[in-house]
């Protein structure tokens, strides 16, 4: 089969690797129908984080299912199916208490597994791991588009709104107008928010965060004080923040708008944080905090699909770019020059 495959920084290869196949009872392997290329990717290949040479890419597979193992009993061969960025076994401690990022058998989706930017994937637990599409909504491509993003970034975004304890009529504020942050804005407006600020450094992308329901935006750059514009309009600042980035600068201005007493919900992966940046006197002063972390998308995908699938949740408009498998590292190249939000591939 062919798969996207790390050869380093810039550097994304599509190769013939060995196609997965079942090895325990509760495996399933799956014929990737559609993946993406995700934020997070962007840090290997931008060469800001560290990873393998040739290990295989990826981490957001939807497919139908090709064969199980005797042990699976959720899914069967063509069944049309998405899975979360991790692995997770649904049993075990941590996963029954919907900490599925937490699992103790977890795993993710490159090395053996097949890399889920590649044309299959074996889904080790799939009872646990794996989400099935019902039957009426298995082949029809607008939903399936719109499903795609509860692999992570719709998944992740509502991760944010719920740690930051958005709920019906509040105010909040969204800092990142990137896939993430929009969906953060998404899962706002769904859990009720009156008034949603999202924060950005992008015009089409803050134009897009008004389409899923913010009330206003702010654009930094060009001597913008984001800190300072937030606080006006929110006469002191928010009590629900979330924090959709993961650079130390986005931390820096969550905490800083978010209002005494109140709550950052922060899902951005931590980039530059160990430099010293973490803003803890500011919280420690004022009663502010801090929850979220790595996105248990798998304990969110049930509820987010079934508002997908009756229409008051379409993620769909973050994938701006659309490429095949082969032409994979035209779409790392785009989101990594900023050209598209988030680009969808079809193997």
């Amino acid at each position: 089969m062919n798969a996207a495959v790390y050869h380093g920084p810039g550097d994304i290869r599509v190769e013939e690797v060995q196609r997965p196949e079942i090895e325990t009872p509760s495996d399933a392997i799956v014929r990737v129908t559609h993946t993406a290329v995700c934020g997070s990717d962007l840090w290997f290949y931008r060469g800001e984080s560290d990873r393998e040479t040739g290990t295989r890419v990826g981490h957001e597979p939807m497919g139908v299912v090709e064969a199980v193992g005797d042990d699976v009993r959720s899914v069967r061969p063509g069944d049309r199916v998405f899975a979360p960025f991790v692995v997770s076994c649904g049993y075990c401690e941590f996963c029954r208490k919907g900490l599925h990022t937490s699992c103790v058998n977890g795993d993710s989706w490159g090395g053996d597994n097949g890399g889920a930017q590649g044309e299959y994937v074996r889904a080790p637990h799939a009872d646990g791991t794996l989400v099935r599409v019902p039957d009426s909504d298995a082949d029809d491509e607008d939903v399936l588009t719109a499903l795609l993003p509860l692999t992570d970034v719709m998944g992740t975004g509502h991760h944010a709104a719920v740690s930051a304890g958005v709920g019906e009529s509040d105010t909040c504020v969204v800092v990142g107008d990137g896939a993430v942050g929009l969906c953060g804005v998404l899962a706002a407006r769904r859990l009720g928010a009156s008034r949603i600020v999202a924060v950005g450094h992008h015009a089409d992308r803050l134009a897009l965060a008004e389409e899923f329901g913010a009330t206003e935006t702010v654009l930094g750059g060009d001597g913008t004080d984001v800190v300072e514009a937030v606080t006006e309009r929110t006469d002191g600042g928010s009590e629900h923040v979330l924090e959709c980035v993961g650079a130390a600068s986005a931390m820096e201005t969550a905490v800083e708008v978010c209002r005494p007493g109140g709550t950052v919900g922060y899902v951005g992966v931590p980039h530059g944080i160990e430099d010293g940046a973490f803003p803890m006197f500011e919280m420690f002063g004022d009663n502010v905090s801090l929850r979220g972390g790595v996105a248990p998308v798998r304990a969110y995908a049930d509820d987010l699909m079934a508002d997908v699938l009756d229409g008051t949740l379409d993620p769909s408009p973050i994938f701006t770019k659309t490429v095949s498998l082969d032409d994979i590292a035209d779409g790392y190249r785009a989101m990594d020059e900023r050209e598209a939000i988030k680009v969808l591939v079809e193997p």
